[in-house]
């Protein structure tokens, strides 16, 4: 007897797996949303003969792109500091002044549920309308519970009003808020004995984030915070070394952190324990474009040390208002000098794997989701090379087509 039909066949693509190997002339199988087959045509329909095939015309194929690293829900807009930046303007001092993250607070504080999801679903869609099938949304403009509560809710909520799955990061030690501002311990004390836990009670976040730098937490303060978090069940991940050398990546490793995001500043000591631990780099061009940075991450330790290196597009009112993974691979190439391959590596599998969803996620092989882009070009550089396009052909998300 036949194996019953899945879904349909992905045909005639020229796919990129992200698995192994370049791109090949290959057909996938998908049923009940996930990859059951790859290979060649004939083969695929012969084991399923009542399959729907959807011809993808010979486009390039790649598994659905990867933003690891986001804070696209938030209320208001940071566009005025861009002015003083240009004048010369420091992001420290800014922050210092009650601008920065801060000022993204105060509007958040007061912005309803809907009014979150609303806000954020324009940058959603634009991400969309790039290939992107997996988000990952962090909280951290509340600082209070209620707020980041309200942020993971929209949060959430984005993943079942668009086809797309949503990974949910609790940016508890974002920064200190006002309120603690003269008692910076005391607000700790309360993230650990009393938000952590419950934000991990709500089953809102699948992993906590914190910011280590010197306008934000100690590393003291942030080893401790991610020991309570991981009591209570919360992969960890860290913002580290953006502006300064704090030894973050270190921490980030010491911590079995899914990843280290930034890293600008990081030391040899800290690639080496990434790559002892396995902690992925996440790089975000958007932010070091955007501040006009001169400090670059340490691409070439991080490849000759074997981290995997993940590209995302940081997309916040403040450092990056960048709502375009392809923009975000241009820049990691131009400004980092990542390869294409390590750009589209680096929104697929490494992304997923900065995420911990690697067994699920970020190549096309049988067991993965069926999330699948397909795209109207003729090779995956294209894909880095064509600053402002929207190559975008068609998306499926767990196996169904975008309408």
């Amino acid at each position: 007897m036949p194996a019953p039909a899945p879904t349909r066949i992905i045909a005639n693509g020229r796919v990129w797996t992200g698995a192994a190997g370049p791109v090949a002339a290959l057909a996938i199988a998908e049923q009940h949303g996930r990859i059951v087959a790859v290979g060649a045509l004939q083969d695929i329909q012969s084991r399923y003969p009542q399959a729907i095939v959807l011809d993808a015309g010979g486009r390039l194929v790649t598994p659905g792109l990867i933003d690891c690293h986001t804070h696209i829900v938030h209320a208001g807009n940071r566009a005025p500091e861009i002015e003083r930046r240009l004048a010369g303007e420091s992001y420290q001092s800014i922050a210092h002044s009650g601008g920065g993250i801060l000022s993204t607070v105060k509007a958040t504080r007061v912005a309803s549920l809907q009014e979150l999801i609303d806000g954020a679903l324009p940058r959603v869609d634009a991400l969309l309308a790039e290939g992107v099938t997996t988000l990952e949304i962090k909280s951290g403009y509340g600082l209070d519970l209620d707020t980041e509560l309200r942020m993971l809710q929209a949060a959430r909520a984005i993943g079942t009003v668009r086809p797309l799955s949503v990974a949910t990061t609790y940016l508890g030690a974002h920064a200190v808020p006002p309120e603690y501002a003269d008692d910076p311990a005391t607000y700790v004390l309360r993230l650990c004995t009393e938000f952590i836990p419950a934000v991990a009670a709500s089953g809102l976040a699948d992993a906590f984030d914190a910011y280590c730098e010197t306008v934000a937490f100690t590393p003291p303060a942030v080893t401790r915070i991610f020991q309570v978090a991981a009591v209570h069940g919360l992969r960890v991940k860290l913002h580290a070394d953006q502006l300064s050398n704090m030894h973050g990546a270190f921490l980030a490793a010491r911590a079995q952190a899914l990843s280290a995001d930034h890293l600008e500043y990081t030391d040899e000591g800290g690639v080496e324990a990434m790559a002892i631990m396995g902690t992925v780099a996440v790089l975000l061009p958007g932010a070091f474009y955007f501040m006009r940075e001169q400090q670059r991450p340490p691409v070439a330790l991080l490849r000759r040390a074997g981290v995997p290196m993940a590209v995302a597009t940081d997309c916040n009112p403040g450092t990056s208002p960048l709502t375009s993974i392809l923009m975000a691979m241009n820049l990691a190439a131009v400004e980092f000098g990542l390869s294409t391959e390590e750009c589209l590596a680096g929104v697929t599998r490494v992304a997923a794997r900065a995420l911990g969803l690697q067994a699920t996620s970020g190549t096309i092989e049988p067991g993965q989701w069926c999330d699948l882009a397909i795209w109207n070009v003729a090779q995956p550089a294209e894909l880095v090379y064509n600053l402002g396009a929207r190559p975008l052909h068609s998306r499926l998300w767990h196996g169904q087509p975008d309408p």
